[in-house]
């Protein structure tokens, strides 16, 4: 059953890669400041599966160059529209940050127009609008008008329904600011005299610096994906039985604790446990034994679903689960616990 549902999802990546790679080739050449996703299997670092259904998949921005971070002046605020607004809304979270154009040595000419850029600012939410259109401009002249439906969006966010031989997947689209050339100042990682992972490895996920993804409207969101893939990758070089931990928990989430189309917790909440966890347990004979070492990751997923506080692998004061449904946590975490209390059946 495991490798039924596994082939189902790599199925499904597939098919969705090649339909969303067909409408970012052609949007990108109706628009050159946005790039194809490559095409790249179901390794590909632009997707993100959170769960059976439901895909995150960012989109490179092309013509931002030789990024270096700046001491923000002070806070600036605009409607979409680009009207100045006289008082600060909020400040930027943990996991946010503004962008202004000069912060890049090169860049396009298209990224100092008004469409996108408010008095130096790269706005995200004007970023979403462009791209939205764009959309659903090829979604017509590819003829996908069948497989690919613009869902509704509370937020700026653009989201689509992509139809697949097997099923409904629900895609996020997200604009991205790829920065391989350096690691972010709020990532203080990792913290001293850590374990986990070696030295060579660290070296190694810092040179592939990060990303800024246009998901909100006026800050830039930092993402990890492709130093996250790295430290998937290379999870059991010792032997050990992380990953079978991590397939393991991710299909009882999905089939017993939090199943679903938009489950509360997703299959990157269980990456980031798996991360903290190896951390803190960081010699090879603390995987050896697979009930064992499970049952620690899952002591692990409900204190944080229990307490309703995950914290990011990467920039530690931010908080997962902040926006989560707790409601919808507390039922996981007693599951969980249930579970606890008797695992043997699973574990068998």
């Amino acid at each position: 059953q495991v490798e039924q549902r596994h082939y189902l999802v790599s199925k499904a990546v597939e098919e969705v890669q090649k339909i969303i790679q067909q409408l970012t080739a052609d949007i990108s050449y109706k628009a050159m400041r946005f790039q194809a996703i490559s095409n790249s299997g179901i390794h590909n670092e632009n997707i993100k599966v959170l769960a059976p259904s439901q895909f995150l998949i960012t989109v490179p921005l092309r013509g931002l160059s030789g990024y270096r971070e700046c001491q923000v002046r002070h806070w600036r605020y605009y409607t979409v529209h680009g009207a100045k607004l006289l008082s600060s809304v909020r400040d930027p979270e943990e996991l946010h940050q503004w962008l202004e154009v000069e912060q890049f040595s090169k860049s396009l000419q298209q990224w100092h127009e008004k469409d996108v850029n408010v008095e130096g600012d790269l706005v995200p939410a004007k970023v979403l609008i462009i791209f939205r259109e764009l959309v659903e401009k090829s979604i017509t002249s590819c003829n996908l008008s069948s497989k690919v439906t613009v869902l509704e969006s509370f937020s700026s966010a653009v989201r689509v329904a992509v139809e697949t031989s097997e099923s409904q997947v629900e895609v996020e689209l997200v604009p991205a600011v790829e920065i391989p050339t350096c690691w972010p100042e709020k990532a203080r990682w990792p913290r001293c005299l850590k374990r986990w992972p070696s030295q060579e490895k660290v070296q190694c996920i810092k040179s592939l610096g990060f990303d800024l993804l246009a998901r909100s409207n006026y800050h830039w969101q930092l993402c990890f994906f492709r130093a996250e893939h790295v430290l998937m990758e290379g999870l059991d070089e010792d032997g050990g039985c992380r990953m079978k931990c991590f397939r393991v928990m991710r299909q009882m989430k999905e089939d017993v604790w939090c199943a679903g189309n938009k489950p509360v917790i997703t299959a990157y909440h269980l990456q980031t446990v798996l991360f903290w966890t190896c951390e803190k347990y960081p010699r090879t004979k603390d995987w050896r034994c697979f009930p064992e070492a499970f049952l620690r990751l899952v002591q692990k997923l409900h204190k944080c679903v229990s307490q309703h506080f995950l914290k990011h692998y990467f920039v530690k004061n931010t908080n997962l689960l902040k926006y989560a449904n707790t409601s919808d946590l507390d039922v996981v975490a007693s599951k969980l616990a249930v579970f606890l209390e008797n695992p043997v059946f699973c574990l068998d």
